[in-house]
């Protein structure tokens, strides 16, 4: 259904030291900037893009609004939270955690505050 899903940053360097390292501990690899000057990060045909607002207002964070991100095991959700803390992120909700529906969830505030969540798949 989504081809990308593009959030503002107000410093990208910041971002990219959040994002480059989140992704690492989930096993994937560094953004690129491409010529409009746009950080990209793409997976399985996904790609998240991170940019300066192009009318040159503050980015701001969507209130009421989650990025979910997959991952592979409970231990890539811990290790994705503990990078996310470790390059400027706000762990929010609870700690990493099974949740009675069987997913592993954490949750964190990127340093723009945009909210992500990384899970793992409910057991069968």
């Amino acid at each position: 259904m989504f081809t990308h899903v593009m959030i503002g940053s107000n410093d990208l360097k910041r971002a990219r030291a959040f994002y480059d390292a989140t992704f690492a501990a989930l096993g994937g690899v560094p953004g690129e900037m491409d010529s409009r000057g746009r950080l990209i990060y793409t997976h399985d045909g996904g790609r998240l893009m991170i940019t300066t607002p192009i009318n040159g207002e503050p980015a701001t964070a969507a209130n009421g609004g989650t990025i979910g991100i997959a991952a592979a095991s409970p231990s890539h959700v811990v290790a994705w939270h503990d990078a996310g803390v470790s390059h400027g992120g706000t762990s929010i909700e609870s700690p990493p955690t099974e949740r009675p529906n069987g997913v592993f969830v954490a949750y964190l505030l990127d340093p723009d505050g945009n909210k992500l969540t990384v899970r793992t798949q409910a057991a069968p």
